[in-house]
């Protein structure tokens, strides 16, 4: 298992976060980043035996990027203290997102902070059949894995452009992001268990996704 040596990187290159340091260090991150890879690409087999609409990506394709982008944000390390993976990437927005980091490790999925059309799709989706999506967020074992959809404290006040204030889903179309999220502990992630339970997360997210990516796609 390639965890431990994962962690041991994350924490070193957090302590000396440069260029420098990375590039003293080039093999001991490719060693851990090709691992990674690895291990992306067998948990990517397991979850298509489980999801028949799964959409095959790689551990190269859905691996992310070390590097924070400077030119947007300036003031971030040169580098990551996690790494980042989407598996079942039929959108990007959209996949089945694994964090693994120093300071927070978790699972999420859905369309977090989407553009603007995309929140539009959402709504109409909603607008349709919004009681679909309630009876998935309702459903009492995704309450007990995700409690809900993620507070980003942008949700709007009034209710969106087009839609009355009585709607009976207002509560939903007020929201600008559509994502849910699982928090991980490092005893989980270095457990022997820990392909079974991202797997069964991935199939209590699966229906909350499914809604999603349709009302984005249709």
């Amino acid at each position: 298992m390639h965890f431990p040596h994962l962690f041991e990187f994350l924490e070193l290159l957090q302590k000396n976060n440069s260029k420098e340091w990375m590039d003293e260090n080039r093999s001991f991150y490719l060693q851990v980043r090709d691992a990674h890879i690895a291990w992306l690409d067998q948990l990517s087999l397991k979850l298509a035996k489980v999801d028949k609409e799964y959409t095959p990506t790689t551990g190269k394709m859905g691996i992310n990027r070390i590097n924070n982008n400077l030119m947007f944000h300036p003031n971030k390390p040169v580098y990551k203290d996690h790494f980042g993976a989407g598996l079942d990437q039929l959108s990007k927005q959209g996949d089945f997102y694994i964090h693994i980091g120093v300071n927070e490790s978790f699972i999420a999925g859905g369309y977090f902070k989407p553009k603007s059309d995309l929140i539009g799709s959402i709504r109409q989706a909603i607008d349709f059949d919004g009681a679909e999506l309630k009876n998935i967020l309702n459903k009492k074992s995704f309450q007990k894995t995700f409690g809900g959809l993620i507070q980003t404290g942008d949700e709007l006040t009034n209710s969106p452009k087009g839609f009355s204030p009585n709607h009976e889903h207002i509560d939903l179309l007020k929201y600008k992001t559509f994502a849910v999220e699982r928090s991980l502990t490092r005893e989980e992630i270095v457990s022997p268990n820990f392909d079974d339970y991202l797997i069964e997360v991935y199939q209590e997210m699966l229906p909350f996704r499914r809604y999603l990516n349709k009302a984005v796609t249709v």
